[in-house]
């Protein structure tokens, strides 16, 4: 029997791939990645290069991105279905001996897409899983100032949270990262400013990547933004003065 081998890949930068991800990406003869219909795939984009002459490519193509809400019962109907599929076709395919190489954004076990196929594989066929940069922290690498000070707390909130929670977490934590953004911006500026975080903030678009831009939210006009978006708010915690003392 073969292996499923996720390899994470970072943020986006082909040069922030870890050297074991980068080794079994060049040396893969399966590959498969996540994309939308119709689109190259992210995961794909960044290891454009890396791969085999010979390798055969798996693109695992959603049946719904942001068609439908993400809570609806069609959305998660479809994206069950989608997920118990290509971990059956990955099943089979290691079944034949083969090692099939999974391509993930970031981190696969922080957000990532694989940790659905991850938790119907593992008990079935051998799974390995190689750590990546998480998105977020190449966009605050990017952003050029320190996330956190000392005894900052660093709070990861998600656009689609309902207002108020956004507004309650953002009141108490000192540092913040918010993900998925995209549509969701105006709802997270608003939060950010009944928190009263709004002038501290900062859009990280498609952060370590080509286009990659940076800018205050409170100066962002722009009613969304895209996928790979993160809204950063600093940590100002405690730090050595400038005698020594912390």
């Amino acid at each position: 029997m073969g292996r499923i081998i996720c390899a994470g890949l970072g943020p986006g930068d082909p040069d922030l791939i870890s050297v074991r991800s980068d080794r079994v990406i060049r040396g893969a003869a399966h590959i498969a990645y996540f994309r939308k219909a119709g689109r190259q795939g992210q995961a794909r984009r960044i290891v454009e290069g890396m791969l085999a002459a010979d390798v055969r490519e798996h693109a695992m193509e959603y049946p719904v991105t942001t068609e439908l809400p993400f809570d609806s019962p069609g959305y998660i109907s479809l994206l069950s279905g989608f997920y118990e599929d290509w971990a059956a076709r990955l099943k089979a395919l290691v079944a034949t001996g083969v090692d099939v190489v999974v391509l993930c954004e970031g981190d696969p076990f922080l957000y990532g897409s694989f940790m659905h196929l991850y938790v119907r594989l593992k008990d079935h066929v051998p799974v390995e899983v190689i750590p990546g940069i998480p998105g977020m922290v190449g966009c605050w690498h990017a952003s050029g100032v320190p996330m956190t000070w000392g005894d900052d707390v660093l709070t990861v909130l998600m656009g689609t949270l309902p207002e108020a929670e956004l507004i309650r977490h953002m009141q108490g934590a000192d540092a913040l990262a918010i993900m998925k953004t995209g549509r969701n911006l105006p709802r997270v500026r608003r939060a950010l400013a009944a928190a009263g975080r709004l002038d501290e903030a900062w859009l990280i678009e498609r952060g370590t990547m080509p286009g990659q831009r940076i800018a205050r939210l409170a100066e962002v006009e722009a009613a969304d933004c895209p996928y790979f978006a993160i809204v950063l708010v600093h940590g100002q915690g405690r730090r050595p003065t400038a005698g020594g003392d912390e």
